[in-house]
């Protein structure tokens, strides 16, 4: 076997123990899934009056499932990084390090299992938006398509908190840090507000927010970007009037900065 090869072979096989993970524990997957439900619920029915100019009927809940999806899989990716952290910590890196495999394997793993993680939640998330009065008005080549962004962008994602989890000493940390960063990245956005309803320079740090770019993409790709007024939610910035094209721009610029940092953190870690 040539060493792509291995190391994609190695790579299913770390996956795997990783999704093995997640069966024996199925807590982890629980307590994922339930935090974006109650998401779904909270505003759709407790926030989603105040917050929609039109009464946060269903037209609010077509608009609002986007920006879920793309709250989610980011704050998904953060299983990475707290994942990693923990296996430093308990000495299975080093163990990993013993072992004949590729070094990237490891990595590469971590985050293809945490793809999985994400279908499954995008999965439960999609049926209880389906309960709330949410529908994709799109074929479905352009649904999957949609969901496919999202993925993409998760994946991307994964890769800053595998460094982050590599280069911090606790999972604990992981998720506190991240969360701080996240959390108003993902609301700075036009995730469940209008952008009009933004003042001026946050309305541009919005604009160019790739989360935007993220939920307006899936938002096109659903058939739900006439679920509001658009006076309220239109844009001329470049990023939100070609979604997918900066999606993946900096899908592939994240991949190509923190995939190297990762890896080179990685043999710090399991050598310290």
């Amino acid at each position: 076997m040539n060493a792509a090869a291995t190391m994609l072979a190695d790579a299913s096989v770390v996956a795997k123990r990783n999704l093995i993970k997640i069966k024996r524990v199925p807590d982890l997957l629980v307590f994922t899934t339930l935090s974006p439900i109650m998401f779904v619920l909270l505003f759709a029915y407790v926030f989603g009056g105040a917050i929609d100019p039109t009464g946060g009927g269903a037209g609010y809940r077509e608009f609002l499932m986007a920006g879920i999806f793309a709250q989610t899989v980011i704050f998904g990716a953060t299983n990475t990084g707290a994942g990693l952290a923990e296996d430093v910590k308990k000495g299975i890196i080093e163990r990993f390090r013993s072992l004949p495999m590729s070094s990237s394997a490891v990595l590469t793993g971590r985050t293809l299992s945490d793809v999985v993680n994400n279908l499954i939640v995008l999965v439960v998330m999609s049926l209880t938006g389906l309960l709330v009065g949410w529908r994709i008005h799109t074929s479905v080549g352009e649904a999957l398509a949609g969901f496919a962004v999202l993925i993409v962008f998760a994946y991307a994602f994964s890769w800053v908190m595998a460094f982050v989890g590599l280069l911090v000493p606790s999972p604990e940390v992981v998720n506190n840090a991240s969360f701080i960063v996240i959390f108003p990245v993902t609301f700075l956005a036009n995730t469940f507000v209008p952008l009009n309803s933004l003042p001026g320079p946050l309305r541009v740090f919005a604009e160019w927010n790739p989360v935007s770019a993220v939920t307006a993409a899936a938002r096109t790709l659903f058939g739900n970007d006439g679920a509001i007024p658009a006076s309220a939610s239109a844009s001329d910035a470049w990023p939100l009037q070609h979604p997918v094209l900066y999606v993946l721009i900096w899908s592939v610029v994240i991949v190509a900065v923190f995939a190297p940092l990762a890896s080179r953190q990685y043999r710090r870690a399991a050598s310290r």
